[in-house]
């Protein structure tokens, strides 16, 4: 691809848009078939809702995590002083156990009265030494401000597991309102899902005569309809057909129960021969190169400093920390917000030149 046309369609191309990228001319025609996933008013809804509430709890465990962490740390700086002197005296008594131990070795050895007198003596001096600490240290650890201190610490740690757990919740309902995109590959056999460029769900898939190839097809619900979505279709590879390709595979119920009913426009499903390609990772979306075809900077990838593309000012709301555009491409990856990005608002592409070279066959 010539780098000032990636150029221009990196700078282009918001955040959720899919780009396939294919060998040949492919174009998206209208496509509908059972496997395909079709959702459910009512599950929306609830999905919804659920969001909704759970994002309530989460911030109230936030402000609940905030109030105990304050008051922890209140009573921690009130308790600090008498915190000082109790590991004085731990380290007084530490000292005073080593005296007394080695005045019992002393007159365990002493051959004559007068070294067993004097190691005797040692000995009552050291035990009356550790008894006067303990005393004074069970009297300091007794004191009201380390036990408020001590409480307000544990009741803290467990205000923050609520917070952590309220969190992962609302974090993973809020997913479950953005498009699915799922994978199956005919090479590992498994079904891969992710959601916001999370990863959800892999479980192993079953497709019917897996030696034989089956192509590279992407699904993609593209608009509400009466029926629930509208679908298109673009085969990439050569294989079976989009529904000879869908004929072969079972999805398991409990997938389908998982996948379906939540399912929005802009969710896709790839169908491909190939595995995934290394290089999917938490900022991108399925990342799936054909076999069949030159490789370029997915296979050369490097560290170069000297490919650097501009940042205009609108793409300011976009920019994300090490975020991903997010194309769902079964042939390339998509776009690296802010991936090896450098002050003064510019990103890095991180990619050879030669990524951007190759012969215009490729594409």
């Amino acid at each position: 691809m010539p780098y000032g046309f990636a150029e221009k369609l990196f700078d282009k191309v918001p955040v959720g848009t899919r780009v396939i990228i294919a060998p040949n001319h492919a174009e998206p025609v209208a496509f509908s078939h059972p496997a395909l996933f079709e959702p459910d008013a009512k599950a929306l809804a609830a999905a919804s809702d659920r969001a909704a509430t759970l994002e309530r709890e989460a911030a109230a465990a936030a402000t609940a995590a905030d109030q105990a962490k304050s008051a922890a740390a209140t009573a921690a700086h009130d308790a600090a002083p008498l915190t000082a002197s109790v590991r004085k005296l731990e380290r007084l008594k530490s000292r005073a156990d080593a005296e007394l131990a080695s005045a019992e070795k002393a007159l365990a050895a002493a051959k004559t009265d007068e070294a067993k007198a004097r190691a005797e003596d040692l000995k009552q001096k050291a035990a009356a030494k550790v008894a006067e600490l303990q005393s004074e240290l069970d009297t300091a650890n007794a004191d009201p401000k380390l036990e408020a201190a001590a409480s307000a610490q544990a009741a803290a740690k467990a205000v923050e597991t609520k917070r952590a757990d309220a969190a992962k919740a609302a974090h993973e309902a809020k997913l479950a309102l953005e498009p699915v995109s799922v994978f199956i590959s005919r090479k590992t056999q498994r079904l891969y899902v992710r959601r916001g460029f999370d990863s959800t769900l892999e479980v192993p898939i079953t497709i019917r005569n897996p030696d034989k190839p089956i192509g590279t097809h992407v699904f993609t619900a593209v608009a509400r309809s009466d029926a629930g979505l509208r679908w298109t279709a673009v085969t990439i590879d050569n294989g079976d057909s989009a529904k000879d390709a869908l004929d072969r595979i079972t999805i398991p119920q409990d997938v389908l129960a998982k996948i379906g009913p939540t399912v929005l426009p802009r969710s896709s499903l790839i169908v491909s021969d190939e595995p995934l390609n290394r290089e999917t990772n938490y900022r991108t979306e399925f990342v799936v190169v054909l076999n069949n075809q030159p490789q370029g900077g997915l296979a050369m990838r490097a560290h170069p400093t000297d490919v650097v593309a501009r940042r205009n000012s609108r793409d300011d709301n976009n920019f994300g920390s090490g975020g991903w555009r997010g194309w769902g491409s079964p042939y390339g990856y998509g776009r690296q917000d802010g991936y090896g990005r450098q002050g003064g608002g510019n990103y890095y592409y991180q990619q050879p030149q030669g990524y951007y070279s190759q012969p215009q066959s490729w594409w």
